[in-house]
């Protein structure tokens, strides 16, 4: 029986985390929950318990202000 092998993923499929983006932006990580709860900052997705970021997506915010 074959074992299906698993990818590994690229960087640009790795989500981020509240703290690598904030990385990215140069902000504290409370702000990114502020904006998420204020619908401002850029779009985020929740994970089970866990808030993530499409990297593209956060590209595509910064862009677009």
């Amino acid at each position: 029986m074959n074992t299906p092998t698993i990818p590994l993923p690229r960087s640009e499929t790795v989500l981020w985390s509240v703290t690598d983006t904030a990385t990215y932006l140069q902000v504290p990580a409370k702000t990114l929950y502020e904006w998420r709860y204020k619908g401002d900052g850029p779009p985020s997705h929740r994970i089970g318990r866990y808030v993530r970021y499409v990297p593209a997506e956060v590209r595509a915010w910064v862009t677009s202000r």
